[in-house]
């Protein structure tokens, strides 16, 4: 039933799949990697044979096979055998890293029958797929010759199979799921009312309309700190912060929310705050308490934040199946924020940043206009885990300095644009800002940030640096083994612990914040106690004790 030299380059593919990436896996997710791994290197295989055979090339066949057979299996199964007893090692390398408890050791057994059952149902599935082919094959064989028609056969087996998977299984597998998503958005407990105070989105005199502001905006509209909170903290008289958010439920086209969200400005005096900030919600419309909280307790509640949401999916999936949605709508904002702006007097307007987190991140750059901010560019931008398609992104890195990590590189002479991470602060170099600041923070363990399609066949650039405290030394290259590896990393890049991965911890916003935006009589021993009290116990958010 199976053939022998696609299963032994299935288990080579299924042992490389144990070793570590950037996120920890738990004996489920390693489970379907090893599993799907197992069915890609066979898949692989049994194409390159089929392809070899349509083309009528000579095989080894009988008694010769079935040495060589024999011969290959011995090494193979002895590497998958140590895989196996060393993937415990491995990924408890990466969790020691990441402060994560060891993985326990009856979780071997689950994960191997997990790969074993995910590996048949694939089979099953690419003997369908065979089956297509060979059906093909003999079709087209009445009308052009045999060798033509293999080839033929193959290739439009393969299109058939795209086409299918991409337009029926993928597509209806998103509509459910946005569908789930769109219903989540809508489940408003009942025990939580609209906001009264008419200053906050959502009341009753508001532009932005409760029932259709979607979960994440009402949690950003309810969270943060008020006035009394942030002077109690302080020891200085405090603002209550502005926090303005539409929902995409509100309106079909992103013009139209945003000109309701430029309105909801307008009726609650943004402009007449000391800072600004135009951002981008995560594809789900979250907007991470640890960043928001963090800047209004620096600047003394004296903060309008605007966001517009557009999309109901988690980032991952909203960057490969909405990608327009996120670029629309926070062009269309800014482009309405910014022409107000600019025209404000000089000495009155308050200083204007942009900011997004994950997907928020990709789509706010998009807004990004230098053309049309050369002459009056806004005060700064603070990007957090930026997603590996991120234009700009990608042209600052193009630009480091030789000798400077692919992580965090050092770009000029660090005057507008500058990297952190966890482990490297904004203003390690000394070196002064200039005129506009331009802050990336970015996790070396953050595969939503360094994922790198031509995994595919090459090891990724950072993979060639020296690596990051944050990922492990055990870590190493197998083509498509590592490309698998850094898609399911993205899909589980939040089960990382605060700090780490794509989940990133209050106190790097602190420093982010205060080297972006400059808070005017902010010391030392604030930012201290500020990060006693943000991203504590497991919590995104910062509570005043």
């Amino acid at each position: 039933m199976f053939s022998v030299l696609p299963l032994l380059v299935g288990l080579v593919f299924a042992a490389a799949s144990l070793t570590p990436s950037l996120i920890p896996r738990d004996w489920l997710m390693q489970g379907l990697l090893v599993g799907g791994s197992l069915a890609a290197g066979y898949v692989i295989t049994q194409f390159v044979l089929a392809l070899w055979r349509a083309l009528e090339l000579p095989v080894l066949k009988g008694r010769p096979a079935r040495i060589a057979h024999a011969l290959l299996a011995v090494p193979v199964l002895v590497v998958f055998g140590r895989g196996v007893i060393l993937s415990g090692v491995w990924q408890n390398s990466i969790r020691s890293r990441m402060g994560m408890p060891d993985l326990e050791v009856n979780n071997t057994a689950k994960m191997l029958l997990l790969a074993l059952v995910v590996f048949l149902l694939l089979f099953v599935i690419g003997k369908a797929i065979e089956a297509l082919f060979h059906l093909l094959r003999l079709r087209l064989a009445r009308y052009i010759p045999a060798r033509s028609a293999n080839v033929l056969g193959l290739l439009l087996a393969a299109l058939i199979v795209v086409t299918l998977t991409r337009d029926g299984v993928v597509n209806g597998a998103m509509r459910i799921a946005d569908g789930s998503f769109v219903a989540a958005q809508h489940l408003t407990d009942p025990n939580v009312a609209p906001p009264t105070e008419p200053w906050q989105s959502g009341s009753a005199v508001s532009n932005s309309v409760w029932d259709l502001m979607g979960k994440p905006g009402r949690d950003f509209v309810l969270g943060g700190p008020r006035a009394s909170a942030i002077s109690a903290f302080t020891g200085r008289p405090a603002k209550e912060p502005l926090r303005i958010y539409i929902g995409l439920a509100q309106d079909r086209q992103p013009e139209a929310r945003a000109q309701l969200a430029f309105a909801e400005m307008l009726r609650v005096g943004a402009f007449d705050r000391k800072v600004l900030v135009v951002a981008s919600p995560t594809g789900t419309g979250w907007m991470d308490p640890a960043s928001y909280d963090a800047l209004e307790y620096i600047h003394g509640g004296d903060v309008a934040t605007v966001a517009v949401q557009y999309s109901y999916l988690m980032s991952p999936l909203a960057l490969i199946f909405e990608t327009e949605a996120g670029l629309d709508q926070i062009t269309a904002l800014m482009r309405l924020v910014y022409e107000h702006w600019r025209h404000l007097p000089a000495e009155q307007r308050p200083r204007l940043y942009l900011h997004g987190i994950s997907l928020g991140a990709w789509s706010s750059m998009h807004s990004f206009n230098p053309f049309q901010m050369m002459n009056e560019p806004v005060d700064g931008a603070f990007w957090v885990g930026p997603p590996f398609p991120s234009t700009l992104w990608r042209q600052a890195n193009a630009a480091r300095l030789p000798g400077s990590p692919f992580v965090l590189p050092e770009v000029d002479d660090s005057e507008v644009i500058r990297y952190a991470s966890q482990f490297q602060p904004p203003d390690r170099s000394g070196r002064p800002w200039g005129r506009l600041r331009m802050l990336f923070l970015q996790y070396a363990s953050d595969p939503i940030v360094f994922y790198d399609p031509t995994s595919l066949w090459r090891a990724p650039e950072w993979m060639r640096e020296p690596l990051a405290p944050d990922v492990s030394p055990r870590l190493s290259f197998t083509p498509v083994v590592t490309q698998l590896q850094l898609t399911v990393d993205m899909l589980v890049s939040t089960s990382a612990p605060p700090g780490f991965g794509h989940t990133y911890h209050a106190h790097d916003y602190i420093d982010g914040w205060i080297s972006v935006t400059d808070p005017e009589g902010w010391t030392a021993t604030e930012t201290e106690r500020l990060k006693s009290i943000c991203g504590q116990n497991g919590k995104y958010g910062c509570e005043n004790r």
